[in-house]
């Protein structure tokens, strides 16, 4: 069965849960209003669904935090202001595991309970669940994930807020195959993101005169040894690896990949940051040398990064990665548009509004390069920041 054929079946499944569920709730739906008053004041509530508990929550904590911490900055700055009326921010977030039809089933909470113009969702399971009703339901997805299918599914109250994974292709396979070589082994994460990255990579790094003399995949969730896997691909005489999923097990590739003598080149899929690899493999880009992935927020050149850098870190004790950075701006954005539309509880004047919340952002906030906003496609059009490692440093790479 074909993945589309697959996530429409999924989505038709999830649809009909959610039907049973509105029956027997007894209640009609709630629209996605989400203006109030708590203890004399105005609020907006911004929910949030993700994992934060399971395997996933290290990054679905921060990406949560990446919000929260806009949210208190824009609280701090005085709300935001509708007409001289000022709205405190509240993020509302419950865990979903990472499980789409626990996703759908938070914001339909989130929607009925909390009233929330917005729901962040971090994990493209999630979203694809929550595109299934969140026209009816009239709220916005603020959605973190790249898989480009979100954006053509051209849902009008969707925002996709990280850069598309195919915009990855191009540099990745220009930086690789001029450095090492064209024949490369496919060891990606199993699961669907994982194969869907695998699936636009290989044409194009065959277009390009490339081979792929390995193909198969890892299951993080069930191996911890993948010793035998990499022998298999390292009997191809790989030039690169193409590898990613989570930073930590991502990590442990390349390190045994290391210790079996493979001194070609890493493509990584965005999923895994390099700066998180380079803690798991002891503080050091060394084992990560000729790897290109995407750049560590921390080595950007954006003006606004230092201050937003030494802030994160006093509050949380670490360094931000994508994750945080790019939910931390959505929701700035997000803020913006509201005011820009007159409106917190109008998630079609808001979303037609995202534009104006981009040329609003104050300097300090501009953390990534955001130039325009798709409104047709509902995706932040990125200036693409490119990171590959020489000499045991990180060097930025042309994204052309």
């Amino acid at each position: 069965m074909g993945k589309k054929k697959f996530r429409f079946l999924s989505m038709i499944l999830i649809a009909f849960m959610f039907l049973l569920a509105a029956c027997s709730g007894g209640g009609s739906q709630t629209s996605g209003g989400g203006s109030g008053e708590s203890g004399g004041k105005n609020v907006v509530n911004i929910g949030y669904s993700g994992p934060l508990s399971g395997p996933a929550a290290f990054y679905g904590e921060r990406t949560l935090n990446g919000v929260k911490m806009a949210a208190e900055e824009i609280n701090e700055a005085g709300g935001i202001d509708i007409d001289g009326t000022k709205f405190e921010v509240k993020v509302v977030a419950l865990d979903d595991k990472y499980l789409p039809n626990e996703a759908g089933s938070n914001a339909k909470r989130l929607i009925q309970e909390n009233k929330t113009p917005i729901v962040f969702t971090p994990h493209s399971g999630g979203i694809f669940a929550l595109q299934v009703f969140n026209q009816v339901d009239n709220f916005i997805i603020g959605a973190y994930s790249s898989e480009p299918d979100i954006a053509k599914a051209q849902n009008p109250l969707t925002v996709m807020i990280p850069p598309r994974y195919d915009g990855y292709l191009a540099p990745f396979t220009k930086y690789t195959m001029e450095r090492f070589g064209k024949k490369i082994a496919f060891l990606p994460t199993a699961s669907q993101y994982g194969k869907d990255w695998a699936e636009a990579l290989q044409p194009y790094w065959e277009e390009k005169g490339g081979e792929v003399v390995y193909n198969s995949s890892i299951d993080f969730a069930k191996d911890t040894d993948f010793f035998t896997i990499i022998t298999n691909a390292l009997k191809e005489n790989p030039d690169v690896m193409f590898i990613g999923g989570a930073s930590e097990p991502t990590a442990k590739v390349v390190k045994q990949a290391r210790e079996l003598g493979f001194e070609g080149g890493f493509v990584i899929m965005d999923q895994a940051k390099l700066d998180e690899m380079k803690r798991v493999l002891g503080d050091s880009y060394e084992l990560l040398e000729g790897s290109i992935g995407v750049l560590p927020l921390v080595d950007s050149d954006e003006p606004a990064v230092p201050d937003y850098v030494k802030k994160y870190n006093e509050k949380f004790g670490e360094d931000p990665g994508s994750e945080a950075g790019l939910n931390y701006i959505a929701m700035h954005v997000f803020a913006k548009a509201m005011e820009a539309a007159g409106s917190v509880d109008d998630p079609q004047k808001i979303r037609k509004h995202i534009q104006d919340g981009l040329d609003a952002l104050p300097a300090e906030v501009k953390i990534y390069s955001i130039p325009s906003f798709n409104e047709k496609d509902g995706n932040f059009e990125h200036d693409l920041i490119v990171g590959a490692v020489e000499d045991g440093k990180i060097i930025h790479v042309p994204a052309e």
